[in-house]
């Protein structure tokens, strides 16, 4: 035997291994976990090919057998939900009594894909940053109870570039200032920039080193298969200007940060970084199977030999593209020839520290920059990698359908289908359940669909919509009927302990109204990200703003007609949350309403009209943020999260700001502003309110004065304000409305006045 074949086999063993300690006892301590008590279960793992599980109930005992762990938490928890008796949420669980069980057999429940998959890179800013243990462990239960087994597993890498860089000879200065802020960490590791709100604290670092450990430990031993970061080719500027031989280029300027530098894979110093971090990663957290290298996240690859193209690129679907029209001047061999090397040469730099592991990418890019990745563009890239050792995540299918078919699959790829469905864990209420059936149903019966390997949801933020990700996984799991009225009512039954007519037929109206929307459109308007108008920065168009997705008659139909039903439900904390949930959705379109008609009237110089509109917005915005204190995040909680990672008091006030500064200004010099907006107690009266406020004082001036608002002038004022607020130092507070129900009937009221 070859000491090459010796490393491999010895590399497969241990990728193996993992797999190998898997027990019942990992299942029966999830659903333990979960509030489902061991004597009432039994479970029993078998090997097979395929996920699956079959699930017996009898004598009110659960009896499942399964293919991993994390096949008999899903068959349990489907079982028992079928049933009324559980639900597990982000918002909260159910568990219902385990007696009185009816006697059923699942039969043999398979996943029509070999993987699900779970998470986006972007999660781990714009939700996980300050999460601990007791949060993940929650997270990684809830993973297994939607059947989920290939979760991105991007925390603690901060310990290995680190100790990466500092091997490279960066001093503790260079370090310092390398790693940007907490909650911005996913787009330095994707080279869109570096050192943003820099130093990054070591005692950050450290806790997340220790959190990946039990992270990964827990999801191995649910029989789970992580991704796990690799090296894209990004390298520091002081380790860029200490090897000015290397064929290092300077990137574009993503949403306005500084270039970052980036390392050709044809360069021999590639090869020897990329295993290095392997080799330190794996001897701190142990092997992986599965490698995420990205390395044109927003980015444009360097076509021109001396990468002189891509430093001065635009980029993405609304602008034009001048690497690609640079690149266009080049003869298409000469392209080709480059992005098949990198892509071979990105492969390699896996494959040859871990033998046996697979390239993992996001297909992201394929979408969003079409004037640059042609399909001819994609098919070079792709063409010299093994086509069992890549895995292509195509995570925007609800956004940018159809790059798979484009491609013929991939071109025979191992791939993955998803929706990204959330932005920036940004919430307004939509995701499409029946979008989601048709689309699967028809993907699983093209033909054309080549080695289609899994099934994900890559959400860049959580906690909200979570219907839609309770719909998607079982659409990935098929055991019931997934028409919409039967599903909402085993949904119903097992997240509120009841169900009947009148409640599925307001859930339908719901669904029509709010929930059958793919993808959020007004997020992005006129070059200015925010949920909503009034999540934006004021400006003058205003009244141009469009009408929100969905039908609003239909929605508010639903949402009176659950405030009809709230006396049978009075019990059930989801119920009464999801109604929260559904009147702030729609107060905040009332307020968009408002705001438009008052921008208006300001300009057309009706000052009255223009007074009692903004009237009407202070009223309902303050109603909204006393509503919505009660609800799983707040402006508050976010913040006492973010202190709670500290352990000084600088540390504490650093990171204040920085889960401040993510949630409103963001950072750069492009467009970033907003784009991770929420509907939050305490942003709705405190931030954006008097922005708002600010901006219709400027504009009832104005039309006192017969002259427009000099809406850049006001721009430089309200940015000097936006910063001064995230450096404020503020307390924040928020409860849950005594009578939450009486609360929501109120706000209701406020929205139908004409």
């Amino acid at each position: 035997m070859t000491r090459r074949h010796a490393t491999a086999l010895l590399a497969g063993l241990l990728l193996a291994t993992p797999a190998a300690s898997q027990t019942a006892a990992d299942a029966h301590a999830a659903l333990a976990r979960l509030g489902i008590a061991s004597p009432n279960v039994s479970v029993t793992l078998i090997s097979a090919t395929d996920a699956r599980y079959r699930v017996q109930t009898a004598r009110d005992r659960v009896t499942v057998t399964a293919s991993s762990p994390v096949a008999a938490v899903r068959g349990v928890t489907a079982a028992l939900g079928k049933q009324g008796r559980f639900h597990a949420s982000w918002e909260g669980n159910r568990v219902g009594t385990l007696t009185g069980l009816t006697t059923q057999d699942s039969g043999w429940v398979t996943s029509p894909f070999g993987f699900r998959a779970y998470l986006n890179t972007c999660t781990y800013g714009y939700t996980t940053p300050w999460w601990n243990w007791a949060r993940w462990e929650r997270e990684i239960d809830l993973m297994a109870v939607h059947g989920v087994d290939m979760p991105l597993a991007m925390e603690g890498q901060e310990f290995i570039w680190r100790a990466l860089w500092r091997e490279q000879g960066l001093h503790e200065a260079q370090l310092g200032q390398l790693f940007a802020g907490a909650p911005f960490l996913p787009w330095e590791r994707m080279g869109n920039m570096a050192g943003y709100r820099a130093p990054l604290s070591s005692n950050w670092i450290e806790k997340k080193r220790v959190l990946q450990k039990q992270i990964l430990a827990r999801m191995r031993a649910l029989g789970m298969t992580p991704i796990l970061p690799a090296f894209a080719g990004y390298v520091p500027e002081a380790f860029a200007k200490a090897h000015p031989e290397a064929r290092i280029y300077r990137m574009r300027e993503w949403e306005g940060f500084p270039g970052t530098y980036w390392l050709d894979p044809s360069d021999p110093l590639f090869a020897k970084l990329a295993a290095r971090f392997l080799k330190l990663y794996t001897a701190e957290y142990g092997p992986g199977r599965y490698y995420l290298a990205d390395a044109f996240n927003e980015m444009v690859p360097p076509i021109a030999d001396d990468g002189s193209d891509t430093a001065h690129a635009s980029y993405g679907d609304s602008t034009a593209n001048t690497a690609a029209t640079r690149a266009a001047a080049l003869p298409p061999t000469v392209r080709d020839a480059r992005l098949a090397a990198y892509g071979k040469r990105l492969y390699a730099s896996i494959a040859d520290a871990q033998p046996g592991a697979t390239w993992v990418m996001q297909g992201w890019l394929f979408g969003a920059d079409k004037e640059f990745w042609t399909r001819d563009a994609i098919a070079a890239f792709l063409r010299d990698v093994p086509d069992q050792r890549m895995l292509i995540l195509d995570i925007g299918n609800d956004r940018y359908p159809g790059i798979w078919k484009q491609t013929n699959g991939f071109d025979g790829k191992d791939w993955i289908y998803g929706y990204v469905h959330n932005y920036g864990g940004s919430n307004p209420i939509y995701g499409a359940p029946d979008f989601y059936r048709r689309d699967i149903a028809a993907l699983l019966a093209d033909p054309a669909r080549g080695r289609v390997r899994g099934f994900g949801m890559f959400p860049e933020g959580l906690h909200n919509n979570s219907l839609a990700y309770d719909y998607a996984f079982d659409a990935a799991w098929p055991g019931g009927d997934m028409a919409l009225g039967p599903w909402l009512d085993r949904y119903a039954r097992a997240r509120y302990g009841q169900s009947d007519e009148a409640l599925v037929a307001a859930w339908r109206d719901v669904v029509a109204g709010v929930y059958d929307v793919r993808y959020w459109t007004p997020r992005w308007w006129n070059q200015r990200a925010g949920a909503y108008l009034f999540f934006k920065r004021p400006a003058a168009d205003a009244p141009t703003y469009p009408a929100s997705p969905g039908d609003r008659v239909k929605a508010r139909a639903g949402i009176e007609a659950l405030l009809g039903l709230a006396d049978r439900h009075r019990d059930s904390t989801l119920f009464r949350y999801d109604l929260v949930d559904l009147v702030r959705h729609e107060a905040s379109l009332a307020l968009d309403d408002h705001l438009k008609a008052a921008v208006a009237a300001y300009q057309r110089g009706d000052v009255a009209a223009g007074d009692r509109a903004a009237a009407r917005i202070t009223s309902l915005a303050r109603a909204i943020d006393r509503l919505i204190g009660g609800q799983q995040e707040t402006l508050a909680s976010w913040i006492a999260d973010a202190r709670a990672y500290g352990d000084t008091p600088t540390e504490r006030r650093r990171f204040e700001e920085d889960a401040k500064a993510q949630v409103t200004v963001w950072g750069g010099a492009g467009h970033l502003g907003d784009y991770a907006s929420k509907a939050w107690a305490g942003l709705y009266a405190d931030y954006y309110l008097p922005r708002w406020t600010m901006y219709l004082s400027e504009a009832r001036a104005a039309a006192r004065a017969g002259r427009p608002v000099d809406d850049a002038a006001f721009l430089k004022r309200l940015h000097a304000w936006e910063m001064r607020w995230v450096a404020d130092g503020r307390s924040y507070r928020a409860a849950a409305p005594a009578d939450a129900v009486g609360a929501a009937r109120a706000v209701m009221a406020q929205v139908a006045q004409p």
